[in-house]
């Protein structure tokens, strides 16, 4: 296995005495993800059957079909193995945030270390842009590590002796940038994530919030293709830690940069994720929106995990809308069918009846008052949604 030690911008690498030149054996790989709809978007990872196992003879599990079905603690207690990422598939779009959430255990860490090689893969088969990630060499692995991805992880690894600026800077210099150029491209980021004028403070005298946005700034500053966040706020108080959410999500809205983050907090996976991949033992048991987890649960599992979820601040109208009665489709206000529920409330509680859901002139249901109701009591669950 990689040891993985910190590089460029505190971006982890893998020792140069690792494996990681190794490569998996190759999959055959589907045109889409299990779970995932056909898209247009650019892909930025794609993975296919990908497998991280620990232990003796670890390659041999993804392959013996008599193993393959058991358990975790099946799997360990015959083999003395343990499958930590088990026959996962998904695609990461460009431009998006992807959120890999699960339980301590869950694989989720290990999955997103897979995705740049700090924890080499057992099984299947990983690109970037289409690049095939496990058949690259250590020169263009440390290339991905050091331009392309950068990782945000939830213990800083700020260098205390150095300024904020320097730390941000980091990165840039590894890289070989000249003083002028680095410095001048970190007071940028240090700007962008809000901490201007404590440019020569020393980790030691900010807080853990604006540790981590050194973290982040320093992770920006070499402009990467994508940023992978590992559980980066878990550390922080809850009143920091929501203002770091608002941070990613304000940056992602003015830069659009692809995002993987992963958290064991559904609070934040909804909060800051396009997409959710929800993790239990290894496995992917469900992946989608935050409104299709929520509102379409795929097994008693992901049930419980959103239970006690305000559905109201998930949930859209196209889920809670009807179809059209008499002259309803052409009188009374109306929403687009984006509109979160708890919007809607209020706005039928202003229009004191009914009112349209539509979409580029056509209406294509109605909510009111027992529609809202239903989807709020979780007594929509059983119904079928209005055809767009």
């Amino acid at each position: 296995m990689a040891a993985a030690t910190a590089d460029a911008s505190g971006i982890a690498t893998a020792d140069a005495g690792t494996d990681a030149g190794a490569q998996a054996p190759a999959v055959p790989a589907p045109a889409t993800a299990p779970g995932e709809e056909s898209t247009d978007r650019d892909v930025v990872f794609s993975a296919r059957h990908l497998w991280k196992v620990f232990g003796p003879k670890a390659d041999r599990i993804p392959d013996d079909t008599t193993l393959t079905g058991l358990s975790v603690a099946e799997v360990r207690e015959r083999t003395g193995c343990t499958p930590a990422v088990r026959d996962v598939s998904f695609d990461v779009h460009k431009g998006e945030v992807f959120v890999v959430m699960g339980l301590s255990g869950s694989g989720k860490s290990t999955l997103v270390r897979c995705l740049t090689r700090l924890i080499e893969p057992t099984g299947g088969t990983l690109e970037m842009d289409g690049e095939d990630v496990l058949g690259m060499d250590r020169t263009t692995l440390r290339d991905l590590r050091r331009r392309r991805a950068a990782m945000v992880f939830q213990h800083f690894g700020l260098l205390p002796h150095r300024s904020v600026l320097d730390n941000v800077a980091y990165g840039l210099e590894i890289q070989g940038v000249g003083k002028t150029e680095r410095r001048a491209r970190a007071a940028e980021m240090v700007e962008k994530v809000g901490l201007a004028g404590l440019e020569k403070r020393r980790p030691g005298q900010l807080s853990g919030g604006q540790q981590q946005r050194v973290g982040l700034a320093r992770a920006l500053a070499v402009d990467p293709e994508i940023l992978l966040f590992d559980e980066p706020f878990s550390a922080l108080d809850p009143l920091i830690r929501r203002d770091m959410q608002e941070e990613v999500v304000r940056l992602h809205r003015e830069e659009g940069r692809t995002m993987v983050f992963i958290t064991h907090d559904l609070a934040e996976a909804l909060t800051v994720g396009d997409r959710i991949a929800l993790m239990r033992d290894g496995e992917i048991v469900q992946l989608g929106t935050p409104e299709e987890i929520v509102g379409s649960p795929a097994d008693d599992y992901v049930r419980d995990f959103v239970r006690d979820v305000p559905r109201e601040q998930v949930l859209t109208v196209r889920r809670a809308m009807r179809p059209a009665e008499g002259d309803e489709a052409d009188r009374g206000p109306a929403l687009a069918p984006t509109t979160l529920i708890s919007d809607a409330i209020e706005a039928v509680a202003r229009s004191g009846g009914a009112v349209r859901v539509a979409e580029n002139g056509r209406c294509l249901g109605i909510v009111d008052h027992a529609c809202l109701l239903n989807v709020v009591a979780r007594m929509d669950t059983t119904r079928t949604e209005v055809a767009a």
